[in-house]
């Protein structure tokens, strides 16, 4: 694998975005499932290959999953499950959101049947990268979580786990020399500080020592130096922001007709009618820009044969 380094005139596309992470990390290449699986075996302590990636999206008919979804569920080559998301503006409730996703994703095994227990069940892991913020109280960028007895300090040795790396606590790490960085310590310097011109050559030596992110730093750099992938990216990354200033401007906007009518029944149907019509409003703007039907309804919910009628009156 040729190692693709920073150039002094490189800009590369931020991997804190979501788009853009699960851009590099999804691909059906092995540079991008290497990179994956290289991330993953650092934070969780021990080598695994991620087979196979089971679903990074909700149910396009679930409306209100848009907000909290899975970025990259997958399966390492145990059967074991983890789940990895890049959190780019993390809310107040993250650390009980996490805990949630963590036991859906450990509940979603199948163990029914004659001939299976819950000694069958695989480990699991919630991986969350909480770009900005700071959530936990000491000064360690990386946590990984379980249930555990505090009173008596006895572990319950269960399967799931919780895993944050806290990319606002690296001031110090990222002065250190790259070979002295352990390697979640190396992935999380390169997540914060790839656009960082003044940090350029600790990039380029992490790139250097690391493998599986000059994997990742390779897949990154084609999408940034391709101008129709970057342009498509960030027109995505575009359109998922529109969509949630518009909700937020939607919600305010029936808040205040609730108030004016009165009425409960007033203040369903107009808060009902004002997310309908805004949500066309933001499906018609994207099929504009050229997003596929299919992108329109992740994003809006909206029924495909809608999102088909509004397409044929688009010019």
């Amino acid at each position: 694998m040729k190692k693709m380094f920073l150039m002094e005139d490189d800009d590369p596309i931020d991997i804190r975005l979501d788009h853009v992470f699960k851009a590099v990390f999804t691909r059906s290449n092995p540079d991008s499932r290497g990179a994956l699986s290289k991330f993953v075996s650092a934070l969780i302590g021990k080598e695994v290959t991620i087979v196979s990636i089971l679903a990074n999206e909700p149910p396009v008919g679930n409306t209100r999953d848009r907000q909290i979804r899975f970025d990259i569920n997958c399966r390492a080559n145990n059967d074991e499950l983890v789940n990895v998301e890049m959190c780019f503006n993390p809310k107040s409730f993250e650390p009980v959101r996490l805990e949630y996703y963590a036991a859906k994703l450990f509940t979603a095994q199948d163990i029914k049947g004659i001939d299976r227990d819950y000694k069958d069940l695989k480990q699991s892991y919630q991986i969350a990268i909480l770009a900005k913020e700071q959530f936990f109280m000491d000064e360690q960028f990386y946590h990984n979580f379980e249930y555990y007895d505090h009173e008596n300090r006895v572990s319950l040795n269960g399967r799931s786990r919780i895993i944050t790396l806290e990319l606002s606590k690296l001031e110090i790490i990222v002065e250190k020399p790259a070979g002295t960085m352990s390697i979640p310590e190396r992935w999380a310097v390169y997540f914060a500080y790839l656009t960082d011109r003044s940090k350029r050559s600790t990039i380029n030596e992490i790139v250097k020592l690391e493998e599986g992110i000059a994997m990742a730093s390779g897949v990154l750099m084609t999408i940034s130096r391709d101008e129709e992938e970057r342009a498509r990216i960030m027109r995505d990354e575009k359109i998922e922001l529109d969509f949630q200033a518009e909700m937020t401007y939607l919600r305010r906007q029936a808040r205040e007709e609730g108030r004016e009518e009165g009425r409960e029944e007033g203040r369903e149907e107009g808060r009902e009618e004002g997310r309908i019509e805004g949500y066309e409003e933001i499906a018609r703007n994207a099929l504009a820009e050229g997003s596929s039907i299919e992108y329109v309804q992740r994003i809006t919910g909206l029924d495909l044969e809608i999102i088909s009628k509004l397409q044929s009156q688009t010019p």
